[in-house]
């Protein structure tokens, strides 16, 4: 017999069926389309754990939270505590000292051939040392893994939360159809070279088409940036690839050379603040609005729910409908 039912397979279920579990809980996982898998935006994600990257343009319960987020994984799945790397052309020399004064815990180093013998061409970065990354499919997958070895098993079936008695996480995301809940289009680019390495992730400021690269196995990088205030769950477009392959060439023209492997683009569900939350409807908790910090801020979600669920405590993330 289950404790609780999660619907939704995502990294937020997942998450969550994860923290049940150490607290001593059983839980029941349904997800209607089964295991993760190209449907859903936790596959399309980067795998930045940047709380301090992302604190400059995100509000303090992103970095407060986040930076707890590379512990979590690192339970689960490989983590590279390399640090974030952030940079600009000479001539957006000016991004740089705006993101320098809008973010914490970087240092400025004018030695990035240092860090990144790849990048000699650039002279001044910012440093985010005590930031991380992973793989964020490898990481699905052991999510996955850890969950079956404790009996979880993901049921492949279309359910709603009316239907299920007791208590009941809904983390289906935009399926929730939620009140002030949006979704933001997110595309990427997923490109393959060997004569590019990278240890970190880069981000590279433009003001108009801002890039990040992400460093994969194998010779891999993903590429991403695009944010769109749009509901359009069509492909990629052919601007959205040019805009992120400009701007990867611009970092390094080898970048133009690489093999093009896939290409890809969803809708990630946010609140208007883009804050994640916990929303409590009776025996209902809603984890939603993870928005672009999947991986960053779903070990907090779930924590906070399931805290609520075994000692009624409201977290800061928590709030009663």
């Amino acid at each position: 017999m289950a404790d609780l039912t999660i619907i939704g397979a995502g990294v937020a279920g997942l998450c969550a069926a994860y923290t049940a579990c150490k607290a001593g809980l059983t839980p029941r996982l349904i997800d209607r389309a089964g295991a993760p898998g190209p449907h859903g935006c936790s596959w399309w994600a980067g795998g930045m754990l940047a709380p301090f990257c992302e604190g400059a343009v995100a509000e303090p319960a992103i970095v407060v939270h986040g930076q707890r987020a590379a512990a979590f994984w690192a339970e689960l799945t490989p983590v590279a505590h390399h640090g974030s790397l952030v940079l600009a052309l000479e001539r957006d020399r000016g991004e740089l000292d705006r993101f320098a004064r809008r973010s914490l815990n970087h240092e400025r180093i004018t030695d990035v051939a240092g860090l990144e013998p790849d990048l000699s061409a650039h002279r001044t970065a910012l440093f985010f040392a005590r930031e991380a990354h992973l793989d964020p499919r490898a990481a699905l997958a052991d999510l996955v893994a850890v969950l079956r070895a404790q009996g979880v098993e993901i049921e492949q079936a279309e359910v709603w939360p009316d239907d299920i008695t007791g208590p009941v996480i809904d983390a289906r995301g935009l399926s929730a159809d939620l009140p002030g809940l949006r979704g933001v289009r997110g595309e990427m680019v997923v490109l393959r070279t060997q004569d590019i390495r990278l240890t970190r992730p880069v981000r590279l400021l433009h003001p108009r088409h801002p890039l990040y690269i992400v460093p994969r196995a194998g010779g891999v990088f993903m590429l991403g940036a695009t944010q769109l205030e749009s509901s359009d769950r069509r492909g990629i477009s052919a601007r959205a690839v040019l805009e992120l392959l400009s701007a990867a060439y611009a970092l390094d023209p080898r970048f133009a050379e690489a093999e093009l492997l896939e290409t890809g683009a969803d809708l990630r569900p946010a609140y208007a603040d883009n804050v994640p939350r916990v929303t409590i409807r009776g025996d209902l908790l809603h984890l939603n609005g993870l928005f672009r910090h999947g991986y960053l801020m779903a070990p907090a979600l779930a924590a906070q729910a399931v805290d609520y669920l075994t000692t009624g405590r409201k977290g800061d993330l928590v709030h009663e409908d």
